[in-house]
């Protein structure tokens, strides 16, 4: 059977050109090559990048009008690679991120060529200092990020998806432009029967933040969670989910009342506006999803 062919996509707005160039050369480093790397520009115009680092593989530049948000950036790369045509896995990265040790793609390829039903590959991300923050672990309890296995969700700063997966599920959901499109997109897999891997021993380097750093997290976070599960969650979870996930933030902001008022105006958006299509993943995903940890209420 052939080797599954890889590409790597990064998205940027434009404001880190030196942790671009790095993650570029660190990807430029791999034992295995990428057969494309796709960068979009989201809503900036972009160098080239061929004139200053010596990369592997077929580079293509992709300069979009306006920021269209994380998923949908994603969206413009899959949709370059899927007119190329020559590509089985697709590697996105995080413009600030940075490979650690140079077997990072020949170890997805392997996990990939292994299983034919993967896919989704979750990277480890962790900072300068090696530490791993507990909201990088996709699994719930205190397991340890240095804990591999099947999961329910991975991170956005670094994994890989098939794109046979992606062909029969559809892409990102571009309309969130940030916050929970890595759920939306991981539970419509699992309800299609395709395994998430959560595979520490692929490492991206990634500055400690907070999303709480964007200006528009409160709102957007808590209106894209109505969405989510008025989008993907059968009725009788849906209350339960979003009583849950009220509690939660009512005791985690309890002691900053701007950022309640801005959770709840963006959970009346979700309410009010139109969420997209409604497709409910079936009950057997919701034990499957019970099963490796995390049910689909948490």
């Amino acid at each position: 059977m052939r080797e599954p062919r890889l590409a790597v996509a990064v998205v940027t707005m434009g404001d880190r050109p030196d942790e671009v160039d790095a993650l570029l050369e660190s990807v430029a480093e791999q034992d295995l090559p990428p057969e494309r790397i796709v960068i979009v520009g989201n809503g900036c115009p972009l160098p080239d990048f061929t004139e200053r680092l010596s990369l592997p593989g077929r580079v293509t530049t992709v300069e979009l009008d306006e920021n269209v948000g994380c998923p949908g950036g994603r969206n413009a790369a899959i949709a370059r690679l899927r007119a190329f045509g020559d590509i089985d896995v697709v590697v996105e990265l995080d413009d600030d991120g940075l490979l650690v040790g140079t077997g990072v793609l020949r170890r997805v390829r392997e996990l990939y060529a292994a299983d034919d039903r993967l896919g989704i590959v979750g990277f480890r991300i962790a900072d300068e200092h090696g530490e791993t923050q507990r909201r990088h672990v996709p699994r719930l309890g205190a397991a340890g990020p240095l804990r591999g296995g099947y999961v329910t969700g991975f991170l956005g700063g670094g994994h890989a998806l098939r794109m046979a997966m992606l062909d029969g599920i559809g892409d990102w959901p571009a309309e969130f432009f940030f916050a929970h499109e890595e759920t939306d997109l991981a539970w419509r897999a699992a309800d299609a029967g395709w395994r998430i891997l959560y595979a520490p021993e692929l490492l991206l380097r990634h500055p400690k933040t907070s999303p709480a750093r964007h200006a528009i997290y409160h709102r957007v976070n808590a209106r894209n969670r109505v969405w989510l599960v008025r989008r993907r969650l059968p009725l009788p979870l849906v209350p339960v989910h979003l009583a849950v996930w009220v509690l939660l933030t009512v005791v985690r902001n309890r002691s900053s009342p701007g950022a309640l008022r801005a959770w709840f105006g963006g959970f009346a958006e979700g309410v009010r506006e139109p969420a997209g299509e409604r497709r409910p993943m079936r009950w057997r995903t919701v034990w499957r999803l019970s099963r490796l940890g995390r049910p689909p209420v948490l």
